[in-house]
């Protein structure tokens, strides 16, 4: 009788030898990810392999971000504590066009791996941008982002009255500041031809007046009357003007509350922010975008996927140990960054999604929409009306 089971193992060597003739002698390597040029999470491997490259770069060049603005500072320390990151801060306190000539002239060792400028500077110069589209680029909003995804919005500030609590009558609204009580305590931050928080505020007064933002007429008039009752002043509204008592209320955006609330606790001063019942005017955004030459190109699209992340997770503070976990575990235990600038004051570019997915953390004290309140944000073209007018009619108002 023959040895059936020698019979079988000779019949598998035979296949076995027959498949190993039909695999090729060199199989391709599995494409390596590069980083600088996948536009997705899943194009750079998904998240476990996103956070093994950045911590590999171990360093993420960020520019002109205060750490008091939007609340920044927490973002970068969160940042860095999850995933042992290194974030250096070129310049916090420049502008957008020093981002942009960065861009263009550092040594590549220097040039920002992400950026946050106006939104202006992200349209005018989107060829230096590199496209990547976060996970939750579905709920940010379609006026503000390239289709390629080269920038995006990433957040914006909501008109706000700052105070010093210390005087009679706290204001409750735009329409407020009309009471004898505010005799000449009210400002602005410049003219509002040219600078934005200024332009907003006149929006903001000139829909708490009834006006459109077709039209902004009623505004210009508002300041007219706060002018000629002697409640408007014409000191620029600045933390250097205000300690010095120039005046006491001020036109201001939200997401700069929090740093000018503790600069003047500083100085011994206890200030106020509130957004007013009659008017929510919200700027157009900020606009998120990597540089196409970014030095640590995996950390640049992680920074990113987390400032536009919607998580309700931990903060820097109490954060703990991550070791052990996996850069996809890290990532869903951390605070989410589009929360983050809310608890700064500012509104994410994700905000009604969030809203309506019930993902969004509550605002501060002194920083939260009323209820009911409709957000009003004019058009770059409606912007454009009022800087006109107000360029013929301004002068009259800020002149003594």
């Amino acid at each position: 009788m023959r040895n059936v089971k020698s019979v079988g193992i000779f019949a598998a060597t035979v296949v076995a030898v027959s498949m190993l003739a039909s695999i090729p002698a060199t199989q391709a390597a599995p494409q390596k990810i590069d980083y600088s040029t996948c536009n997705s999470l899943a194009a750079c491997g998904g998240m476990d392999a996103l956070v093994k490259a950045a911590q590999k770069e171990g360093k993420l060049n960020v520019i002109t971000l205060p750490r008091d603005w939007a609340n920044y500072g927490e973002a970068m320390d969160l940042f860095s504590k999850a995933f042992g990151i290194k974030i250096t801060d070129d310049n916090p306190d420049g502008s957008s066009a020093y981002e942009i000539q960065t861009i263009r002239t550092a040594p590549k060792s220097k040039v920002p791996d992400a950026v946050d400028v106006g939104i202006t500077y992200g349209a005018d110069n989107a060829n230096l941008f590199s496209p990547y589209k976060v996970v939750n680029w579905k709920d940010i909003t379609p006026t503000y982002k390239d289709s390629a995804g080269r920038w995006y919005g990433d957040y914006a500030g909501v008109i706000a009255l700052s105070y010093d609590s210390s005087i009679p009558k706290a204001p409750t609204s735009f329409s407020d500041l009309k009471d004898p009580a505010f005799k000449n305590m009210v400002a602005i931050g410049g003219d509002p031809s040219g600078a934005q928080e200024a332009l907003m505020s006149v929006f903001a007064a000139n829909l708490s007046s009834g006006g459109t933002t077709d039209n902004v007429q009623p505004g210009v008039d508002y300041f007219k009357t706060l002018k000629n009752s002697g409640n408007f002043v014409t000191a620029l509204a600045s933390g250097q003007n205000f300690l010095a008592g120039a005046y006491k209320v001020s036109f201001s955006w939200s997401f700069n509350g929090p740093g000018a609330v503790a600069t003047a606790a500083k100085a011994g001063k206890t200030v106020k922010y509130v957004i007013p019942s009659d008017a929510v005017i919200k700027g157009t955004p900020y606009i998120m975008a990597i540089p196409f030459n970014a030095p640590h190109p995996a950390a640049a699209r992680l920074w990113t996927e987390f400032l536009y992340s919607e998580n309700k997770g931990l903060g820097s503070t109490n954060l703990g140990s991550v070791k052990g976990l996996t850069g996809s575990q890290i990532f869903a235990k951390i605070n989410g960054g589009q929360n983050i600038w809310i608890s700064g004051g500012a509104l994410p570019i994700e905000y009604d999604a969030m809203v309506a997915k019930k993902t969004n953390a509550p605002a501060p004290d002194g920083y939260q929409i009323p209820a009911g309140a409709k957000i009003v944000t004019p058009t770059p073209a409606q912007q454009d009306t009022a800087k006109a007018l107000l360029k013929t009619q301004w002068p009259a108002i800020a002149g003594n």
